[in-house]
């Protein structure tokens, strides 16, 4: 069924809360803190569970008000015993129970609270779930699941609820969630994403008998915002037609497959070897563990009688398909409910998608539609009986649970190249120490061997100084001794070979003397070898000692991290202990500044317990952090002096500001502020990133966004951009400016601060999201601007050309991330509604853009933009025309 459907049965349905339905809406509410507790399924792969079956009474419509004046309700709910009479007549009737009964004033909260949430829950935690809607035509199938709520946010259906509730569990980093949109119609599955894939097949597998549907569009998504505008594409495409039952009769079954991909965290539990070594080398060799799980909502066609609905032609041959595919449906489960030994589920396409859904292993909950008018109590019954058969039927919830070899295999790559890198550094610095000994040692020689020679060559010349010497003294003396015997009074000549014997003596020492002096040198030369060898033996030593050296530090490295595991556990423990202590002082002390003091102290420790809380994978309870602490006293935390206290408690400060109940409390108590002063006085990059996104949640509100303007926000957020490089960081700030260029009334304001131009410097991150948070802010800045200049309240050229984004924007309108690409072809097609901007878009090649996307763009109401847009502006005409271009 269409959305207009929806705009039709919205002024039928007047839901509103009573007292009872109150109450019960706020005992449902609590239940995802529950499930996040007491997770009973996870303990088994898999666990029974039968058909929840609600069932929901649709309020009189003007025309059964008139003709049914004058009969009562063909129903009587009886809400508090869950039960429903069906009347045969004023004084007979027959009750039956189901496990939820919805009066004709029960919200679309309350309905998604007890129809829904417990399947959606489930998918969360790996299972597979089915929400279904089933009942005569006109009774409020589609709009209690296919509701937009655009008008009204209250009058959101089960779509787009549980897609917020999966947004707000899932994390977009580690998680996945993708999307496909289809409609059985004439026992034909046609993809809504895609309207030319008409006939799509059905896969099963032979081992598990698991049907799926390869054929179909699958779309990965990243915000609500995307999953809404898929749905409203897949609305446009959905089959409907007016008959005398409904203005907007569905005339196909719709069918929205959510595919969940999540990691999940602290099932890694290290074992150690049989020797106790190396646990942690245990732990990195097992697969992660991921969660592929499917919540499959299905909006089946109204059942029809031909002569109520007045149906003829084409439209009888559709009521015809519609009735025998219910029909086989109610075949299905009337066999699970009487546990026939076969159930048909082959007789059609519905039944074999719907497999897993009843009798399989999906968590299924069914809510059936009715009406009060007594003229079509047969229809009434035929669809209670249909509920109550249903009850009876048992799935076998089944855990979607693998080990993630791929991602496995990625980080044991990522960790090959580190050691790698790792070995490659201390083999280098392994050569260079080698290196480095050996020039020291070759060194040594060198000069060892050169203090020998000189020592040697100065040794020879002293010994051949004191030769000659000697020599010299013997001539002179033998000269002395002839002069002597040539005078005749000298005696004989007897005495000569006396005094000859006395120098030969002396010449004898000498030799003898340098005799030892050589061999003394020998003995320092042999010495000086020794110390060579001893060199060399020395430097092979240290090669020893470098290795043990580094299987010291490995050790060492090994328990280190050891000792850091340690320390985690017992700073852990630390803070739990504060907590205690904190709570012991406040009951001990009755005032005074003790009182005082522990209030402080429990109040950081209760800050850090939820932080550290939310760090080990559980859900920390925020809000009943902030009714027990109170938020002055967190907005006081931002101001401690611990760097650790400050980012624990703008963390939580981030956490309330995305609750959109608590932001007008936040800007009251200063919070606003005081987030604008963390960006202008800190460093931490911590507290940038998280109180950025703070900012960007907050400037959501109109209101808010003109306060941050007020207080200098563009310019601290233009500051803070400027410093920053974190992609994480980045895309905050760029999404919180995004948010303040979509204000009409800041446009002129924001581009005087500087805003367009800091949007524009974040691109220097080429993280994605960085620049799909800066297309973002481009296009509605763009839009703004086009709504005041065909207001008539600006004039001129656009600031988005004057600031220099149009070459940005020209360059990526066909990138492939269709975030970015979006974006920007919105930007561009708001650009040309502004014929003073035709000159500059032609000049920069945005023209050419603009014809592609009037021609190729994937989302049709772009593609229209850009070919009227094309066509009402005579200065592309008359380029196009030059060019010789069509569109």
């Amino acid at each position: 069924m269409s959305t207009s459907q929806g705009a039709s049965n919205s002024n039928t349905y007047g839901y509103r809360n009573g007292n009872r339905t109150s109450l019960k809406t706020s005992n449902v509410k609590s239940k995802p803190t529950q499930r996040r507790n007491t997770t009973v399924i996870k303990d088994h792969t898999t666990v029974p569970g039968r058909v929840r079956v609600a069932v929901r009474l649709r309020p009189r419509i003007a025309e059964e008000s008139v003709a049914d004046a004058d009969f009562a309700d063909c129903v009587e709910l009886q809400p508090e015993l869950k039960r429903l009479k069906l009347r045969k007549n004023n004084w007979d009737g027959e009750t039956y129970e189901f496990d939820e009964v919805l009066t004709e004033f029960a919200s679309q909260k309350r309905v998604y609270e007890v129809v829904a949430r417990p399947v959606v829950e489930s998918v969360l935690d790996g299972y597979n779930g089915t929400i279904m809607a089933y009942g005569q035509t006109g009774t409020g199938k589609t709009y209690t699941l296919g509701r937009l709520g655009e008008e009204d946010t209250a009058a959101r259906g089960i779509m787009v609820r549980a897609m917020e509730d999966i947004f707000a569990d899932v994390s977009l980093e580690t998680d996945s969630v993708s999307v496909s949109y289809l409609q059985l119609y004439m026992e034909t599955i046609q993809d809504l994403l895609d309207p030319a894939n008409d006939n799509i097949a059905i896969a099963e597998d032979p081992k598990t008998g698991d049907v799926s549907l390869p054929g179909a569009t699958l779309i990965e998504i990243r915000d609500q915002q995307s999953f809404v505008e898929l749905l409203r594409l897949g609305e446009a495409h959905r089959f409907a037609a007016n008959t005398k039952l409904n203005t907007e009769s569905s005339r196909s079954h719709a069918i929205l497959m959510v595919h969940v991909k999540r990691s999940v965290k602290g099932r890694d539990v290290s074992h150690s070897n049989e020797n106790g070594n190396h646990p942690h080398m245990i732990k990195s060799l097992k697969p992660p563990i991921v969660r592929k799980a499917k919540l499959v909502v299905v909006d089946l066609a109204g059942s029809e009688r031909i002569d109520k609905s007045g149906s003829e032609g084409h439209m009888l041959e559709e009521a015809k398909s519609i009735n025998l595919s219910l029909s086989a449906l109610g075949k299905c489960i009337n066999s699970l409910a009487e546990n026939s030994a076969h159930v048909p589920f082959r007789d059609s396409k519905l039944t074999r998608l719907l497999r897993d859904s009843f009798g399989g292993t999906a968590r299924t909950s069914l809510v059936i539609t009715i009406g009060p008018s007594p003229r079509h109590r047969g229809e009434t019954a035929s669809t209670i009986m249909f509920g109550q058969r249903a009850m009876k039927v048992e799935n076998m919830i089944k855990l979607k649970e693998e080990f993630d070899y791929k991602s496995l295999s990625r980080r044991l790559d990522i960790e090959l190249d580190k050691l790698i890198m790792e070995h490659e550094r201390q083999q280098k610095a392994f050569e260079d120490e080698i290196e480095r000994l050996a020039t020291e040692a070759q060194h040594r020689i060198s000069e060892a061997e050169r203090n020998y020679v000189d020592s040697l060559e100065k040794e020879r010349s002293k010994y051949q100084k004191d030769y000659m010497e000697s020599i010299k003294k013997i001539e002179e003396k033998v000269m002395l001794n002839q002069r002597k015997n040539e005078e005749p009074h000298i005696k004989s000549s007897v005495e000569i070979p006396k005094v000859s014997a006395e120098e030969m003596a002396d010449l004898k020492k000498m030799l003898q003397k340098e005799t030892l002096l050589r061999k003394s040198a020998e003995g320092e030369t042999n010495n000086l070898k020794i110390q060579v060898a001893e060199l060399k033996q020395s430097e092979a030593s240290a090669k020893s000692e470098i290795s043990k050296l580094h299987k010291i530090l490995e050790d060492e490295a090994h328990q280190k991290d050891k000792l850091e595991g340690e320390i985690a556990i017992l700073q852990s423990q630390l803070l739990q202990f504060s907590l205690e202590a904190g709570e012991t002082r406040r009951q001990l002390n009755g005032g005074g500044f003790e009182k005082e003091v522990g209030c402080r102290d429990s109040l950081t420790s209760q800050v850090k317990h939820q932080q550290q809380a939310s760090g080990n994978g559980e859900k920390p309870s925020i809000a009943k952090l902030f009714e027990q602490v109170g938020l002055q006293k967190i907005l006081s935390l931002l101001e401690a002096e611990d760097v650790d206290v400050r980012i624990h408690a703008v963390k939580v400060v981030a956490n309330l500001a995305a609750e959109e109940t608590n932001q007008g409390k936040i800007v009251e108590a200063g919070g606003l502020t005081s987030l604008l002063m963390l960006l202008k006085t800190t460093q931490d990059e911590t507290i940038h990133r998280v109180a950025a996104g703070a900012i960007a949640n907050l400037a959501m509100n109109e209101t808010n966004q003109e306060l941050i303007m007020a207080q200098g926000g563009i310019s601290l957020l233009s500051m803070t951009a400027a410093n920053a490089e974190d992609p994480q960081t980045l895309r905050m700030i760029a999404g919180a400016i995004a948010n303040l260029c979509g204000n009409d009334k800041l446009q002129t304001e924001l581009r005087g601060e500087g805003g367009i131009k800091a949007l524009l410097g974040m691109v220097r991150c080429r993280h994605p999201d960085v620049h799909a948070q800066v297309a973002r802010g481009i296009a509605n800045f763009a839009k703004c601007e086009s709504r005041a200049s065909s207001q008539g309240i600006k004039s001129g050229r656009s600031f988005l050309i004057d600031d220099g984004a149009l070459p940005w924007i020209v360059q990526n309108a066909n990138i492939e991330a269709s975030s970015i690409r979006r974006h920007i072809e919105l930007a561009l097609c708001h650009l040309a509604q502004h014929e003073i901007n035709a000159k500059d878009m032609i000049n920069g090649g945005a023209l050419w853009e603009l014809v592609r996307i009037s021609r190729d763009c994937s989302r049709e109401d772009i593609k229209i933009l850009a070919h009227r847009t094309l066509a009402s502006n005579p200065a592309f005409q008359a380029e196009m025309r030059r060019l010789r271009l069509s569109h």
